[in-house]
């Protein structure tokens, strides 16, 4: 069960399990020991104390694996911190060696408004300044146009499930296309190939077949979607 407010150190962990283990994968006491500097009797104690919140599965000297509701929490911090980077580094101008630090000591306040606002401003974007893949808001849309058109933020619905994008993936993985993130060109382009939220989707690769886009399956049609498709297609997991 999630807490009202979770606190900065639980969030650090589940952003950590996150960045190691988006798809299901376990993440090692050593590992989060490593990433944290924090001492592996200590993240012990944390993953069993994290494991009783329903956030990880803990097992004993192998590691721990994201539950639904500690998905969802790591998701949103993680989206936060990196669209955080992108404005730092494309708005503002920080030194790229300082970014990383200022938006770990925001990201823990940023709120969804803010957060939606700062996504509207940057044009939806799908990588920060290290390119690695924003999450996808939690918000319950189709696509971003329907995120334009809604002026009121106090009437937007959260999604109920978490959702990966295409090259987020590392094992084969089966689900439907629940919501397409881009600009109007781009969801026009992804359009032009038959994918629209709802279709169903079959990703048998672990890697882009090569440098130019990855092999799916669409409602039993097998196409190739470009990496910055595979950015912004997100399924339910």
């Amino acid at each position: 069960m999630a807490e009202s407010k979770i606190s900065e150190n639980i969030e650090e962990y589940l952003e950590v399990l996150y960045r190691n283990g988006s798809n299901g994968e376990q993440v090692s006491t050593t590992q989060l020991s490593k990433e944290l500097d924090i001492a592996p009797g200590s993240v012990t104690q944390m993953l069993k104390k994290l494991e009783k919140l329903g956030y990880i599965v803990y097992t004993p000297y192998k590691g721990a694996t994201l539950t639904d509701a500690g998905m969802e929490i790591a998701q949103k911090i993680t989206r936060k911190h990196r669209i955080l980077e992108k404005f730092l580094h494309d708005v503002l101008k920080v030194k790229e060696e300082n970014i990383h630090d200022q938006a770990c000591e925001m990201e823990h306040t940023l709120s969804d408004e803010a957060e939606r606002a700062l996504c509207n401003m940057l044009q939806n974007p799908d990588l920060c300044p290290d390119e690695n893949v924003i999450p996808s808001c939690n918000f319950d849309f189709d696509n971003c146009q329907q995120c334009y058109s809604l002026t009121d933020f106090d009437e937007i619905v959260y999604r109920q499930s978490n959702l990966l994008c295409i090259s987020e993936l590392t094992s084969p993985t089966e689900g439907k296309v629940s919501f397409i993130r881009g600009s109007s060109e781009l969801l026009d382009d992804i359009a032009d190939l038959g994918i629209s939220v709802g279709s169903n989707i079959k990703c048998d690769y672990i890697k882009p077949y090569d440098d130019d886009g990855y092999n799916v399956i669409i409602d039993d049609n097998e196409l190739t979607i470009t990496q910055q498709m595979a950015n912004n297609i997100f399924i339910s997991i």
